[in-house]
């Protein structure tokens, strides 16, 4: 008797099932299988530093996606509430490719950039948002995404000010820097949804 072989068995699996239900092809995600609770679950689960930071519990992204969107609004009051939906939602495409190390980014190259952006733009139109942002409110999103940075690195991760400083660059000195206290998860997720909803009523 013929074997047909079975080639569906072969193919490596692609998608990423969420608790939702939905399921994300990670090679042609589409807006559908975006669900607002799947990214705060995911985020809420991902350790900013690769869990190198101090406390009780890791820093999450969603943490950190909190902090660049209340940075953002500070270094620009009066922002329209769909650019600080943008902000919050800037690293989202991590609740299902991890946070990588910027150094470790970098060695992986184009590539994992240009799927991250292609899956941030996917979550921008599931939220109504434009997959890409114009390039003044991008700029205004990556500056509070480096203070951002710089008060995890001197709060959290051990580096000394002038050590983040030249990786990050100078805070503005009008700064209200807040203190970062690690939430646990729970917390961290409910904090996230909570401020979503509050950008999209």
């Amino acid at each position: 008797m013929l074997r047909v072989p079975n080639t569906a068995a072969k193919s490596p699996r692609a998608w990423q099932r969420m608790l939702s239900g939905r399921r994300l092809d990670l090679l042609d995600p589409t807006p559908l299988d975006v669900e607002i609770a799947d990214i705060a679950h995911g985020l809420a689960r991902v350790a900013r530093w690769n869990g190198q930071t101090k406390g009780a519990y890791p820093f999450s992204v969603a943490q950190h996606c909190l902090l660049v969107e209340r940075l953002a609004q500070e270094l620009r009051p009066g922002i329209a509430r769909s650019h600080r939906l943008a902000a919050l939602l800037h690293d989202a495409p991590e609740y299902v490719i991890g946070d990588l190390i910027s150094p470790f980014k970098a060695a992986v190259g184009i590539d994992y950039k240009d799927f991250e952006h292609k899956l941030l733009a996917v979550i921008h139109i599931r939220f109504g948002l434009s997959p890409r942002m114009p390039n003044e409110v991008a700029a205004l999103i990556k500056r509070a995404d480096r203070i951002s940075a710089f008060l995890e690195a001197t709060q959290l991760a051990g580096f000394e000010v002038v050590e983040a400083r030249n990786f990050f660059g100078r805070p503005p000195a009008r700064l209200r820097a807040p203190k970062l206290v690690p939430l646990p998860t729970g917390e961290a997720e409910r904090l996230f949804l909570e401020r979503f909803r509050h950008l999209t009523v």
